[in-house]
């Protein structure tokens, strides 16, 4: 098979990035037509637009979603195109002198809801790859050295073997072995606890570990993140107690968050601190009445392509797969067998939210235990280092 989006003859795709982002965008698309696209859309955002709006715009501006783009994305479960997002913030810092309370509420709500909907509906075969750019370089390296990130993005994608294809085949089929460790483990909790971190994640009984591949309705395999070194799940989102540490920073609603800290009570999170960015934060878990609680769980180890290059991407696609990492908000269906319909999720365990914003948790010095129901602990993660 093809890895990422897997393009199908015939089938529509859609590109998504920044107007920054637009020379691959393009190559994008020439590759789309190469692999038997029948159409390709470009869809372009802009950080300036939305800082203009934020500042200039009426209060009805805030989170509004264009309808024409609305209607479009949810007549996806019936048109079925390849999705491919391209991933790197030219402009991190664009957001931060605006208030936080407008910052985090200005992602189109409607449209991120459709887009969750028909991912978790497994109606599109979808990625999300790098767009290297001389913001995002300044970032990682602090100087526009944009060569230098694609030569990082190439060791941390696995574009730098003599045969990349046959190392993601490779690489998903190590992972699937991890997620089925877990599986067979059937563990009720998950403990992480490290410097500022004590935290137990209550499971779901009926949901699985999942891995690299996913699979659509009709059947196409695509692996979904590019990199992905993570093994994940949805757990019960009404368990989870104490308290953790961002061990990374990220960006949430185009805003850089730095050295963020939560407290979960009764499932939800009560208390957020960060040295920066920390209102955003507040006004996401604001967003609706599920936005507090978690909806993913995931486990990675040292040996991932993106830790060994050694670098903080302040990308949450890369640095989510260089570490340990959770997400508030909205869970993942497809973690069940048989998913019942939206209504009914949160009743199987399984949290709906307009969000779904992950940090990292994990690392070298954050021990990660699987327990039982009896309360016994195994040990999965220690040093870095998978131990099942």
């Amino acid at each position: 098979m093809r890895v990422g989006a897997n393009v199908q003859e015939g089938q529509d795709v859609v590109v998504m990035g920044l107007v920054e982002h637009a020379p691959i965008a393009r190559a994008m698309a020439r590759e789309a037509y190469r692999a038997g696209a029948q159409h390709v859309v470009i869809l372009y955002g802009d950080l300036h637009l939305r800082r203009a709006a934020i500042e200039l715009g009426p209060e009805s501006e805030i989170g509004w979603s264009p309808p024409y783009v609305l209607d479009w994305v949810r007549r996806w479960p019936e048109e079925n195109p390849a999705v491919i997002s391209l991933a790197g913030n030219p402009t991190p810092d664009l957001l931060g002198d605006l208030d936080p309370s407008l910052v985090g509420r200005a992602d189109p709500k409607d449209i991120r809801r459709a887009m969750r909907e028909n991912i978790s509906g497994r109606h599109v075969n979808w990625t999300i790859v790098a767009a290297p750019n001389e913001g995002w370089a300044t970032q990682v390296f602090g100087e526009p050295d944009v060569e230098r990130l694609w030569v990082a993005v190439a060791q941390a994608t696995r574009l730098d073997e003599p045969d990349p294809v046959a190392a993601w085949i490779e690489h998903a089929a190590e992972l699937q072995s991890r997620a089925d460790a877990l599986n067979e483990r059937r563990f009720d909790a998950v403990r992480f606890t490290g410097p500022q971190t004590n935290l137990t994640i209550g499971l779901n009984p009926d949901a699985r570990w999942l891995c690299a591949t996913f699979e659509t309705a009709k059947g196409i395999p695509h692996i979904p993140n590019m990199p992905t070194e993570e093994v994940f799940t949805t757990p019960d989102w009404r368990r989870a107690e104490g308290y953790v540490r961002s061990t990374r920073p990220l960006v949430a609603s185009g805003t850089r968050v730095s050295d963020l800290a939560v407290r979960f009570e009764g499932g939800a999170i009560t208390e957020v601190t960060a040295s920066r960015g920390a209102d955003v934060i507040r006004e996401q878990l604001a967003a609706d009445a599920q936005a507090p609680f978690l909806g993913e769980v995931a486990l990675v180890d040292g040996s991932s392509a993106v830790n060994k290059t050694g670098l903080t991407f302040c990308d949450t696609l890369f640095d989510e797969n260089a570490a340990c990492h959770i997400a508030y908000g909205s869970g993942i269906p497809s973690v069940l067998a048989e998913p019942p319909e939206t209504d009914g999720l949160l009743d199987a365990g399984v949290n709906v939210s307009a969000i779904h914003t992950d940090f990292m948790v994990g690392g070298p010095e954050v021990s990660v235990d699987g327990l039982g129901a009896d309360g016994s602990a195994v040990a999965i993660l220690r040093d870095d280092i998978w131990q099942l």
